[in-house]
């Protein structure tokens, strides 16, 4: 069986276009002039063309990348607005071609048969459906058509339509690192394997048998034959889940709660057949009578986590884009599509190895069954000047939104954040003796030598830092206010933020 032609949509530097437009429709300017790179955990996923020019790539830390380009704007990444964002674009394909696949916010794939037999040529295709998403959307993209969603992806990001046929040839000359998989890639490249052809070239058997099953579907995505091992079987019934709910679903935090047990549901019900999805359909209904569709797919096998983000993040778009369903959610249910067998979900006798964090994480959902999502508690770090307002408590598993947009606030502490906040008096004195105070410039008068918490003995002052001034809400009576803070490292080993308002110091906060 011959891989299917697909055409593939994709949308370059997806989360930092996403970031431009959610501030855009919010009412918020986030310079285009000047470069941008989305963030998740410290390490950069996305930059923009800008950026790229200063030397900021993918997968550097973000300490690194504001190295080289100090102007750099970090925003945060949001899974959420990157699929609530690419709803329109995915719905504009959706009035050209049907049976719209997303295989991640960003990227859309399609059989390009149908299309290509309608427009009158796969070039023709490929060009109105970019015209169409640029004129409706306003959103850039590229089109690429090649055998299989994989080798489709990788011609959209080139911006080329592969002969049929020509897909081996096309992938051959790949590095490995485009299979997205660190750990094979970093293996693979200690063995002398650094192109697709060459890791194609290996015998398939030896592969399962070395590398292990997900290597496997890795070797058939080099080799152009994905379509083997992803062809579609029928869904038998048992397999879909759903669930139907007395009170309508409409708020963001029940609905990531629904997510986790209903992924959880549908891979144990796959892994008792021995099977593993690559795709995931999910239809949700409304209390008054609206249907909502949306197939995801995915290179590999869609394990528990996979289902689990996939499906609160297609809600999550669902109940917070503009054109949100006019009712809450009344019928959920999950189909998976693109069957294929997989004895590996078989556990040895002892587990397999990382099933901790997974374990983990059926306990605590267990445990948030019986308190309610709010049970378990997550912290996030959002925007704010105040070690106060910079945490916020999110149930777990939700969507770690902060309390404050992450913006630029003039006048917030440098990294790293607090480790614990605390409120106590202090006592700053200088090396005479007397008093450090703050001048109406924000100048500190002298330098602090001695510090005392409370009734506490005094502590000499090694260094110190600042001051970082904030003048907040002065324009609203009763909550105005006007503060400076500095940090200091004291000889008996602490470290803290201190904080003067109305004349007088306080801790605010101290360091680890």
């Amino acid at each position: 069986m011959d891989p299917i032609r697909t055409l593939v949509l994709w949308c370059p530097d997806w989360p930092v276009a996403a970031a431009f437009t959610d501030h855009r429709d919010a009412g918020i300017e986030l310079a285009e002039h000047r470069p941008v790179a989305v963030v998740d955990a410290g390490t950069v996923i996305a930059c923009s063309q800008l950026a790229r020019a200063e030397g900021v790539r993918r997968g550097q830390r973000r300490r690194d990348a504001q190295a080289c380009c100090p102007e750099l704007i970090v925003v945060p990444h949001d899974p959420v607005r990157d699929v609530r964002v690419f709803e329109p674009v995915a719905d504009a394909v959706a009035e050209l071609a049907a049976g719209v696949e997303v295989v991640r916010p960003g990227v859309a794939a399609l059989a390009a048969r149908g299309p290509a037999g309608y427009f009158g040529g796969e070039a023709t295709a490929a060009e109105r459906l970019v015209d169409h998403v640029a004129t409706s959307c306003e959103v850039e993209a590229q089109v690429g058509i090649a055998d299989g969603v994989f080798a489709a992806t990788l011609a959209a990001r080139a911006g080329v339509l592969v002969e049929p046929g020509d897909t081996p040839a096309f992938l051959a000359e790949l590095d490995v690192r485009v299979l997205a998989r660190p750990e094979l890639v970093g293996l693979l490249r200690r063995l002398g394997i650094r192109t697709l052809g060459a890791f194609a070239a290996l015998p398939a058997g030896d592969v399962l048998a070395r590398f292990g099953f997900d290597a496997a579907v890795a070797h058939r995505l080099a080799t152009g034959r994905e379509q083997r091992l992803l062809a579609p079987r029928s869904v038998p019934p048992e397999l879909s889940v759903r669930e139907e709910f007395d009170d309508p679903v409409a708020r963001v935090d029940t609905a990531a709660f629904l997510a986790r047990s209903l992924a959880e549901r549908l891979h144990e019900r796959l892994a008792a057949h021995g099977l593993g999805a690559t795709r995931l359909t999910i239809i949700a209904g409304t209390g008054n009578g609206e249907q909502l569709e949306r197939t995801w797919r995915h290179d590999g096998l869609l394990g528990p986590g996979e289902l689990a983000d996939r499906l609160r993040w297609q809600l999550e778009g669902w109940l917070t884009r503009a054109d949100r369903p006019t009712a809450g959610v009344t019928t959920l249910c999950l189909v998976p599509d693109g069957l294929v067998e997989h004895a590996g979900f078989q556990r040895r006798l002892w587990g397999e190895p990382g099933d901790e964090g997974a374990d983990a994480r059926r306990s605590i959902t267990h445990v948030q069954g019986l308190l309610g999502p709010a049970g378990v508690l997550a912290a996030v770090l959002g925007g704010g000047r105040s070690p106060t307002e910079l945490p916020r408590q999110v149930p777990f598993g939700d969507e770690r939104v902060p309390a404050l947009p992450p913006a630029p606030w003039p006048g917030r502490l440098p990294t790293p954040a607090p480790a614990d906040v605390a409120a106590a008096g202090a006592t700053v004195l200088a090396a005479d003796g007397v008093p450090v105070g703050v001048t109406g410039r924000h100048q500190i008068t002298a330098s602090p030598a001695t510090v005392a918490v409370g009734t506490g003995a005094p502590a000499a002052v090694l260094s110190w830092a600042g001051p970082w001034p904030a003048e907040e809400r002065w324009w609203q009576p009763g909550e105005a206010q006007r503060l400076a803070r500095i940090q200091v490292s004291l000889a008996d080993g602490r470290a803290l933020l201190l904080a003067r308002s109305d004349g007088h110091w306080r801790v605010e906060a101290s360091y680890d």
